[in-house]
């Protein structure tokens, strides 16, 4: 077991619980900073921690701006001092009503939200217009997942200037999200990220020559910012998220990033069925099942055991190791995917030094807090 993830004393943690090292979560977010050269090129994104302190921690080093994909996200944030948002999600429905309750909630918060097609822009004008309030609107910009977003073109360039025309919203920039590159080479992962760049720049140069502003691109994830951050340009803002916590799934995909896992999931034994398994309380209830199964996380102290089975609140490990093992004793589980995983725990049990010190709510993993 690595000695970064020793706890003195665990008797107070519920299984499966999720354990945050404190110092750990500072060393990543220093090294965002560092890989950024400086914190006012970063927006890093909310959803993987959900959790104020955490937002705090960020804004104590000078990290002011920040982005969020829902409402419960962007009021944890102003909870926790951040008086710059950008929620990346375009709104529809009730999302419009509540997106002019957040802005008269919070009026010393810059609140900026996203939007690829215009009749939801005259929607949001008119509701923001009626209240007599203003929100800013950044164009979703598709860089090639086709999730959201529109591509470089005249198209894009007439929706941009639908937030121009429209009351109550001003332009607000981009949203180049490219969660499609996931290269594990670094030059095949860079060559993808220029190209985006390059589009992105080419519809700003539109924009502009339609006497639009475009005051900042929010670009990357954490696997491109740090080549994002390579390009020399005011308008860009880093949105890392995954590595304030970060996980085994990206360490594999980005051998490259310099990251250490900071919240890991603690487990205990509570069968031993066969001489060569282990059955822990470690189900799809409490850690990220979107990776396939038998790869949903890894053991320090077992690492080539293998996930044979797992239920809501079972997980069986077959390994060798498994005559080390009684019911009772603990393991320390690294997610796969830390963002959803993160999500099932109401809150955390937070460690520094080497022993339990608080305990931090995981309020954002709501879908409503007040608006």
């Amino acid at each position: 077991m690595p000695d970064r993830y020793a706890i003195e004393d665990t008797s107070a943690i519920l299984s499966p619980g999720l354990v945050v090292f404190r110092d750990l979560v500072e060393a990543n977010t220093r090294k965002m900073i560092e890989i950024a050269g400086s914190p006012a090129r970063l927006r890093p994104h909310c959803k993987t921690h959900k959790m104020r302190q955490v937002a705090e921690m960020q804004v104590a080093l000078g990290i002011t701006k920040h982005k969020a994909a829902t409402f419960a996200e962007a009021e944890m944030l102003a909870s926790a001092g951040v008086r710059d948002i950008f929620l990346a999600y375009n709104m529809v429905g009730p999302n419009i009503r509540r997106a002019t309750e957040f802005v008269k909630r919070y009026p010393d918060v810059a609140l900026i939200v996203t939007a690829d097609h215009v009749d939801p822009i005259r929607a949001l004008g008119k509701a923001m217009s009626d209240a007599g309030v203003e929100i800013g609107v950044s164009l979703d910009v598709d860089s090639g997942q086709h999730r959201t977003g529109i591509p470089n073109g005249e198209q894009a360039v007439q929706v941009y200037a639908a937030i121009g025309e429209a009351p109550g919203l001003t332009v607000a920039g981009f949203h180049l999200y490219d969660g499609q590159n996931h290269q594990t080479d670094l030059d095949e992962r860079r060559a993808a990220v220029r190209n985006v760049w390059n589009q992105a720049v080419d519809l700003k140069l539109r924009c502009e020559r339609a006497g639009l502003d475009v005051p900042r691109i929010v670009c990357g994830g954490t696997g491109s910012f740090p080549l994002f951050a390579e390009i020399d340009d005011p308008v860009i803002e880093l949105s890392p998220g995954t590595c304030a916590f970060y996980d085994t799934g990206y360490g594999r995909m980005f051998p490259d990033l310099d990251f250490t896992p900071a919240a890991v999931l603690l487990t205990r034994v509570i069968s031993r069925p066969t001489s060569d398994r282990i059955t822990l309380d470690l189900g799809y209830k409490a850690v990220a099942s979107d990776p396939p199964a038998g790869k949903r996380v890894f053991f320090p102290a077992l690492p080539d055991a293998q996930e044979v089975l797992q239920n809501e609140e079972h997980l069986v490990l077959q390994t060798p190791e498994a005559n080390r093992y009684q019911p009772g004793d603990e393991l320390i589980a690294i997610p796969t995917h830390i963002c959803p995983t993160s999500a099932m725990h109401h809150h955390a049990w937070v460690v520094q030094h080497g022993k339990v010190c608080d305990e931090w709510a995981v309020i954002a993993r709501d879908r409503k807090l007040n608006v």
